[in-house]
């Protein structure tokens, strides 16, 4: 039995926590705010209560798994579930109107041609074909099993190259390297690029820099539908932070951890910023992975992760130096980021929402 700290108390730490504590361990969550939950949180006033972070569930599975492996009682006996249909409705720019089924991928393509014209349905339905081929490759490695020491194919994006696509008379070979060139390849129409950014962007990520392979999750809204959890996704959280107590699992608030213990090339332990040192067998990271190797590991005890930078994009409207900060990157042997424009798709949805109130009053 190890005594292992983890850093962070959002959900992915105390499913983590949760976890470990099952298998035998003793182990202590530090958390820097006051409250579990991360992103989950909840605004009150006035006897009413309102999800800040994300309000609906695409995939409760694994959270179905995780209770069911921590404790006796499932996870419906601890939060109510009701799946959300319509899932979703658009408002584009140009006064199209759209609404999305739940758990529908032929509702989807049906709903697809009668806003946008016919084969829109077809071009999406297409793209969500190949994400299931990406969502096929990934499922076990990153959901389901540990992380096998031969990560080979899992460095890269394992979305796959359409076939039979041509550009120039030449057949294409390179696979898109963002959504957002994915978006533009394959759908050929503004609002459905808006509508496949628009996922990506409902999780804090740029469109434009995460990896084509990011097209699994509208793949997973529409295969597996969207769940409200009632009483808000916070409820949610409040069911897993008492299964860690019911471990065993010990929480510390307002314990921000500075600093990562080094010994003999291994965790020993953590820093906190009131200058108390925590011993542990092993530390779990619950914070972004970048905070971790920037701030909280000492220098060279650890590799970095690798980077991934914007590729410089062609002159536009609002950024007309890129080709100039291109060429100068290629010759400092860095990448230029100057030229970024803000995070904004040109095209996309005035207003996205869904069709499950996140605000809920008292019982």
């Amino acid at each position: 039995m190890a005594r292992i700290a983890v850093i962070g108390a959002g959900t992915g730490a105390m499913a983590a926590a949760a976890r470990l504590a099952v298998a035998g361990h003793r182990v202590a969550v530090y958390e820097r705010a006051e409250t579990y939950g991360g992103a989950v949180r909840r605004f009150e006033r006035d006897g009413f209560g309102f999800d800040t972070g994300p309000a609906l569930l695409h995939l409760p599975a694994v959270f179905r798994d995780l209770f069911i492996k921590t404790g006796k009682e499932p996870l419906e006996s601890c939060v109510a579930l009701e799946q959300v249909d319509p899932a979703s409705r658009h408002l584009f720019a140009d006064g199209t109107d759209l609404s999305l089924p739940g758990a529908s991928r032929a509702g989807v393509v049906r709903a697809l041609d009668a806003a946008l014209g016919a084969g829109a349905g077809e071009r999406w339905g297409g793209l969500l074909g190949r994400a299931r081929e990406t969502w096929e490759a990934t499922r076990r490695p990153l959901l389901e099993e540990p992380l096998p020491r031969d990560r080979t194919g899992l460095e890269s994006d394992p979305y796959p190259i359409p076939s039979g696509r041509k550009l120039l008379g030449l057949r294409r070979t390179r696979p898109p390297g963002s959504l957002t060139e994915l978006a533009r390849r394959e759908l050929r129409d503004p609002r459905l690029a808006a509508l496949l950014e628009s996922h990506a962007l409902a999780y804090g990520f740029d469109p434009r820099t995460v990896p084509a392979s990011a097209a699994v999750l509208p793949y997973l809204e529409h295969t597996f539908g969207s769940w409200y959890v009632r009483g808000g996704l916070r409820a949610l959280a409040e069911a897993l932070y008492e299964r860690c107590r019911a471990r065993g699992v010990e929480f510390t608030f307002g314990a921000e951890v500075t600093g990562v213990l080094v010994e003999n090339g291994r965790a020993a332990g953590l820093e906190l910023r009131d200058g108390g040192r925590v011993a542990a067998e092993a530390v779990i990271s619950g914070v972004d992975a970048r905070l971790l190797y920037d701030r909280l590991l000492p220098p060279g005890r650890a590799p970095r992760p690798p980077r991934h930078p914007p590729r410089p994009r062609p002159a536009t409207a609002g950024s007309a130096c890129c080709w100039r900060c291109a060429a100068r990157a290629r010759r400092e042997r860095h990448t230029a980021r100057c030229c970024t424009p803000p995070i904004r798709p040109p095209n996309g949805p005035v207003w996205t929402g869904t069709s499950a109130a996140s605000a809920t009053a008292p019982p």
